[in-house]
């Protein structure tokens, strides 16, 4: 069969004619850019790529990207998104949502994505915060954040959207500062290529109800040392120098120096993203400090649209009618097993 070669984009191809509408110095504008500039290198025509998105400042993504999307329901974008690929399986179908659309009012349709395994990408903007809504607290922020809903502070624990993902079953997990646009559009790349669910949180700063939220981790003075950029295959390295890593202490994940008692580069852990066993990949989600951004986990299994192909054809095979008319006309009655 012959195969039609792919149009090669550039940015200008997926930047739609609308005003971008976000606040000056949001991370929102990364993103976007980000994704504008990482589409052309998957090699995917225009045509079959679709952004579906809830409601927040982040559901606006489908407007300023020019694919086909839609703008859907406050929570609903997976119930959607997996309609639209179930439809169409060639589509690339990506999700745009954010902390509040997809863990408070979309909890149920989030984690049952990531758990039928629907080869679709979400891409969740994380700031901590309500932002379209004029800065309530949300599902990820933290205990005693004072927020217009919590003006003496928030007691409520906030969700970790990987724990969460990793609960529910999720067979690729990224987290991506929102000022990393070189690691972001790789991660992009990569997560179009799995086949599965993939789950791509970013830290996202909102500059207007939560500033400053990942200062602590995202600044370029300091990421170096409190962030450790996983990639498979690699040893743990971090650090201004490259002179920190990660063993296994017990049950727990603990930092050491290179060439501090004897340890060498040898005894660090190696990043194995593709293991079944998602108890490392746990620790890692977990880990605060330095704290766990690049691939977590990206293990390979059968999506929802293999099992169900798989028993339709199980169900054919066994099955003594082969076209409606033969089971109309088989009898005056029929049993449904």
């Amino acid at each position: 069969m012959e195969t039609t070669a792919v149009k090669k984009y550039t940015l200008k191809d997926f930047t739609s004619d609308q005003e971008v509408r976000w606040c000056p110095g949001c991370d929102d504008y990364v993103i976007l850019r980000t994704m504008q500039k990482a589409l052309p290198e998957m090699g995917v025509a225009k045509e079959d790529v679709v952004f579906i998105s809830g409601i927040g400042c982040s559901s606006r993504f489908p407007y300023y990207m020019d694919t086909y999307g839609m703008h859907s329901i406050h929570g609903r974008a997976p119930g959607i998104a997996s309609g639209v690929k179930l439809a169409n399986p060639n589509l690339s179908v990506w999700i745009a949502t954010g902390d509040g659309d997809a863990m408070a009012i979309g909890g149920n349709h989030f984690i049952h994505v990531l758990r039928r395994n629907i080869d679709l990408n979400i891409i969740l903007f994380n700031n901590e915060i309500y932002g379209l809504t004029k800065g309530q607290f949300s599902p990820t922020s933290l205990i005693g954040q004072k927020t217009k809903s919590s003006p003496y502070g928030n007691t409520q624990p906030p969700f970790s959207p990987g724990e969460l993902a990793l609960g529910a079953q999720a067979r690729f997990f990224a987290r991506v500062a929102g000022n990393s646009p070189k690691e972001m559009s790789q991660i992009f790349i990569d997560a179009h290529q799995f086949k599965g669910t993939s789950l791509i949180e970013v830290l996202q700063n909102c500059v207007i109800f939560n500033d400053g939220c990942f200062n602590h981790i995202t600044d370029k003075e300091v990421k170096e040392d409190k962030q450790i950029y996983l990639e498979h295959g690699k040893p743990m390295i971090f650090g201004k120098n490259s002179d920190k890593g990660l063993v296994l202490d017990g049950l727990k994940l603990k930092v050491v120096t290179i060439g501090e008692n004897g340890i060498t580069q040898e005894d660090l852990l190696v990043h194995n993203a593709k293991e079944q066993d998602s108890t490392l990949h746990n620790m890692l989600v977990r880990l605060k400090s330095p704290l766990a951004t690049g691939i977590i986990r990206s293990f390979n299994d059968l999506t929802l649209e293999e099992r169900e192909d798989a028993l339709t054809a199980q169900v054919k095979a066994n099955s003594p009618f082969t076209k409606t008319d033969d089971l109309f006309f088989s009898g005056e009655t029929y049993e449904v097993k």
